[in-house]
């Protein structure tokens, strides 16, 4: 008989997931079997040690290779980003959305601002000329969204299809953006390469990146004391940040390893070529090494070892300054229902909320900061 494998992808697991780690944890100890989709096998990794021995041991944990191979492109296409112009791009994006619904005294924080923030900042980062952005932007949504595999294929195959043109637009007229530092690089990728390199970045940057900033807004929108710390200037913005990533990380599971030998972890006996998926969440909040999250960046949201996430500063800013522009313009925001209500979208890796719906008093439109 095999192992009863636990799927991830449920609706019962995205609704508490704390609770199934913890349930995971007391039947299995530091690792638990999994399935990852229908008939793909796993197991998934609960204990903080245990996560950092693997990822600290490409040796006997490696990565997927495709990684690897563009590793040093994405590290210099992250190293030309100008972080200063970064953050204004954020400003310029967040303002309009903010006054397209201060004055309503409701909105859907996901929908109506970080969503479409990241978006448009990673259009400007990737380079996607204003003809380009709308489809590549209902592409990558779709693909975020999609429920099955079907669904997930055709929007990929769409995404691709934007990204392609986008690749030889930069080849006939580069600029200070991400695709024209690919095509640069010494390593001389091929377009079919460069749009493997790209799908890869705008699918792990775009959903993490708005889930990370709706995450910390229904934190402090439920916690109060959470709320007037920051407000107060008690808790840095970045401190706050660094909270949800070790509490509720965007990427709940994630850091996927492929063992060519059988290894053992824990006392237990991971087969070869069976996938090893690291819980971030579960491994942040194990027991064994837990304390005091405030000022703590001994978190995995990052992963960590040598495939630590090479946009770790950019996703960080574009958090950061999304939120600190929000709470300036509108600091009374407030769940519109109890966090209880609040619906999660089922998901093996991510920790998405399917909307996140806020009051606030109503306020005048804002304008750019003095």
């Amino acid at each position: 008989m095999g192992v009863a494998r636990v799927k991830l992808q449920s609706p019962e697991f995205a609704a508490d997931p704390t609770r199934a780690y913890e349930d995971l944890r007391r039947r299995y100890g530091p690792v638990a079997p999994i399935e990852l989709a229908d008939g793909v096998p796993a197991t998934l990794v609960l204990g903080y040690r245990e996560a950092l021995r693997i990822l600290g041991d490409p040796e006997h944990f490696p990565a997927d290779p495709r990684g690897r191979q563009y590793r040093s492109a994405y590290l210099a296409a992250v190293a030309e980003i100008d972080q200063y112009r970064l953050r204004s791009t954020v400003e310029s994006a967040a303002m309009p959305l903010i006054n397209g619904f201060c004055g309503a005294g409701y909105a859907d924080l996901l929908a109506d601002y970080a969503r479409p923030l990241t978006l448009i900042v990673l259009s400007d980062l990737i380079g996607f000329p204003p003809r380009l952005r709308t489809e590549a932007g209902a592409a990558l949504l779709d693909l975020a969204e999609a429920a099955d595999t079907a669904t997930s294929d055709l929007a990929e195959r769409q995404f691709r299809t934007v990204l392609a043109e986008l690749v030889a637009v930069k080849r006939d007229s580069p600029g200070r953006d991400v695709v024209s530092t690919l095509i640069g690089h010494a390593d001389a990728f091929d377009d079919t390469e460069i749009v493997d390199q790209l799908t890869r970045l705008c699918v792990m940057g775009a959903e993490p990146t708005w889930n990370l900033i709706v995450n910390t807004l229904v934190l402090m929108a439920d916690d109060t004391g959470f709320h007037d710390d920051l407000m107060a200037g008690s808790l840095q913005l970045r401190d706050a940040i660094d909270s949800v990533l070790f509490t509720d990380p965007p990427l709940a599971n994630a850091c996927p390893r492929f063992p060519q030998q059988p290894q053992v972890i824990a006392s237990s006996l991971l087969p070869a070529n069976q996938p090893v998926l690291i819980s971030i969440t579960a491994c942040n909040n194990d027991p064994a090494v837990s304390g005091d999250h405030t000022g703590n960046r001994s978190h995995l949201a990052w992963g960590r070892g040598p495939h630590t996430c090479p946009a770790q500063p950019i996703a960080s800013i574009i958090a950061r300054e999304a939120l600190d522009q929000l709470l300036d313009a509108l600091p009374e925001i407030k769940l519109a229902i109890p966090l209880t209500d609040l619906p999660w979208r089922p998901s093996t890796f991510h920790r998405a909320p399917a909307a996140v719906p806020v009051t606030f008093p109503p306020s005048l439109p804002v304008g750019p900061r003095a």
